[in-house]
């Protein structure tokens, strides 16, 4: 990693780098924001993404106490929420002197709160959160005073000209989004962007244009990861997730994945079947012909993957998930199975491509259908663009900030003690397990050519192995609901770790494994849906689960629409987001998402950036400084 400090050479550049990184080290710490379980659903989390989780709006009402009425605020605070949509609207309704006005009037309150977010920033910092093309005039407007009498015909001679070279509109547009940057200066997202929800994608290039990103990986994120690696089971199960949730359009319209040999295979061997007919979101319907053609490769899809977790299960004993092998517990007329010494008749069954004597088998076409999606998983350019997006950003786990950052769960047995994968007679446990797979994964995605190897295997393992920290259970009995009806095959065996977690020592135990503080950090968990009632502070206050819902399926659940997680120099807030309905009515009507703050956790004093993990390596690079100073000072 290149020295931070090598350009700084000379007694002048040093002393007036020293002086810039001690004045850094005294601002606020910056707000950041953690989200977790997106789930595709872009609107909402672009909703909360824009307007800082209510903190844009409250900025709105400190900057302008008492200047603004309720409908003036939420306008304007719609304005930095959708600039483009709103002043769209505004040509729409406006011209002439009226519109001249507007400009005047609104130019003006956005320096004004660009001037306030700006507070706990360096110039530096706010100049590179600016617009380039932009940022020489909006430091201008930024740094002068328009209520001197010297500086009013400069400040707005600007406004005017940004005006009359119809340039006030991009200017607009590029300020709202470095406020929004500056309002939360950085973002967790704590697993899950993928799966269910109808545009990922559209999640993942946000986050690339936003910046100050980090992602923890979840389950869900991992199919697609090991999709681009080339995993035959990763891409079984994410493209039987995205038929069973009506969104194959993410793989062919988005991703340019061929599904018509998969279409065609289904269409030749099965039929209607009501266990595997789309999940419909409220408010869409379906075409009966199209409903039946996802029922089918629904089917055709989930049979291939069982079929291929057979292989993976026998070469790898050491996954220990022997028990998962269904396919042959079938009787001859595939009509009931025997599980645990327990037989149950099938229903709903579709295993047309299923050999008895052979029932792991895929058949010649099933064979080709699979080949076939590897290759267009592997050579799809925008699924490896945003994957690579994920790999570069993600690991299993962060620490962060006073925070430990994990998806998922740490496996742990009933008496709380450390449990994992062994591998050629080496144990791996806690934050070794989390290395260890973190490992692989990067190995499996960097070579996408070696399909059957264990680094490819493990991603499938990280999706439903039993001691997964991203799974968090013993089994995944998707088989099961498919097609038996008695509930007790349905279990899927939590791993001990969520009932643990509420304990505030088991927690301090957690944290003292990761190298964390147990007496000050914290714990940040997504995967697990709060239910409706339920707390998501736990441990007295030392963890904290935050997936709320923002995927619609879990929102009958957990009756909200997700939460955001702020810590911020005051200290740590929770916000719990209302259902988001969707953009345009949002834009039609100016309805904000209405959130609700709860402080978890406040500081007796403001922190500062001396007190983070930014404030760590910035001091390392004021001691190189010191030295170096020192030693051209002695010359």
């Amino acid at each position: 990693m290149a020295d931070p400090t090598a350009k700084f050479q000379t007694i002048p550049a040093i002393t007036t780098e020293l002086i810039n990184l001690n004045a850094i080290m005294h601002l606020p710490k910056p707000t950041e924001a953690f989200m977790s379980d997106i789930h595709g659903e872009y609107d909402a989390f672009q909703h909360v993404l824009r307007n800082g989780s209510g903190n844009v709006k409250q900025k709105i009402r400190d900057c302008f106490a008492g200047e603004l009425n309720e409908a003036t605020l939420q306008r304007f605070a719609f304005l930095v929420y959708y600039p483009e949509e709103r002043l769209a609207y505004l040509h729409q309704h406006e011209t002439g002197d009226e519109l001249q006005q507007w400009y005047l009037d609104n130019v003006q309150r956005l320096v004004r709160l660009l001037a306030f977010t700006a507070t706990k920033y360096s110039r530096s910092k706010v100049r590179k959160a600016m617009a380039p093309n932009f940022a020489y005039i909006t430091e201008e407007l930024l740094y002068n005073d328009d209520r001197t009498a010297d500086k009013q015909a400069y400040y707005w001679a600007i406004i005017q000209h940004l005006i009359g070279l119809r340039q006030v509109d991009a200017w607009i547009a590029a300020t709202c989004d470095t406020i929004q940057r500056l309002t939360v200066d950085r973002i967790h997202i704590v697993g899950d962007i993928y799966d269910r929800g109808p545009a990922p994608d559209k999640v993942v290039e946000a986050l690339m244009a936003r910046g100050g990103v980090d992602i923890q990986w979840g389950n869900h994120d991992i199919l697609w990861l090991g999709g681009a690696a080339g995993s035959a089971l990763c891409i079984a199960n994410l493209v039987r997730i995205s038929a069973r949730y009506n969104n194959l359009d993410i793989l062919e319209d988005t991703y340019g994945i061929n599904l018509r040999h998969l279409a065609q295979l289904a269409a030749r061997y099965y039929g209607d079947n009501p266990a595997f007919r789309p999940k419909v979101a409220t408010g869409d319907e379906l075409a009966a012909d199209e409903a039946l053609d996802i029922t089918r490769i629904h089917q055709a899809i989930a049979i291939i993957q069982f079929k291929l977790e057979g292989p993976v299960i026998k070469r790898r004993p050491e996954f220990g998930m022997a028990h998962r092998l269904l396919l042959d517990k079938l009787d001859a007329a595939q009509t009931h199975i025997t599980l645990n010494g327990h037989t149950y008749p099938i229903h709903d069954g579709c295993f047309a491509t299923v050999d008895p004597t052979d029932p792991y088998a895929l058949n010649d076409e099933e064979q080709a259908v699979i080949s076939q999606l590897v290759t267009a998983f592997t050579h799809s350019e925008r699924l490896h663009r945003h994957m690579d997006f994920l790999v570069s950003h993600g690991s299993m786990y962060r620490r962060y900030n006073h925070n430990l950052l994990i998806h998922g769960c740490v496996p742990v047995d009933t008496a709380g003690e450390f449990v994992g994968l062994t591998l050629q007679g080496k144990t791996y446990r806690g934050p070794a397990l989390f290395d260890l797979l973190e490992e692989n994964l990067r190995t499996a995605y960097a070579h996408p050519e070696q399909r059957a190897d264990l680094a490819t295997d493990l991603l499938w393992y990280l999706w439903t192995g039993p001691n997964s920290p991203l799974f968090g259970k013993h089994d995944m009995t998707t088989f099961e609901r498919y097609f038996i009806d008695a509930p007790e095959t349905h279990d899927e065996h939590p791993n001990p770790y969520y009932q643990l977690r509420h304990s505030a020592d088991f927690v301090r135990q957690l944290l003292t494994a990761f190298g964390m503080d147990p007496a000050t950090d914290h714990v940040i968990n997504g995967h697990t849906p709060v239910k409706k009632g339920k707390s998501p502070i736990l441990a007295d206050g030392k963890m904290f689960v935050i997936d709320g819902g923002f995927s619609r399926p879990y929102q009958a659940t957990t009756g909200i629409g997700g939460y955001t997680l702020l810590d911020n120099s005051n200290g740590m807030q929770l916000v719990t987001h209302q259902p988001f309905t969707s953009k345009a009515d949002a834009l039609a009507h100016l309805t904000d998402i209405v959130s609700t703050k709860r402080v978890v956790e406040t500081e007796a004093k403001r922190r500062t950036v001396a007190e983070t993990d930014v404030g760590r390596q910035l001091a390392g690079q004021i001691a190189t400084l010191e030295k170096r100073l020192a030693r051209l000072q002695g010359e």
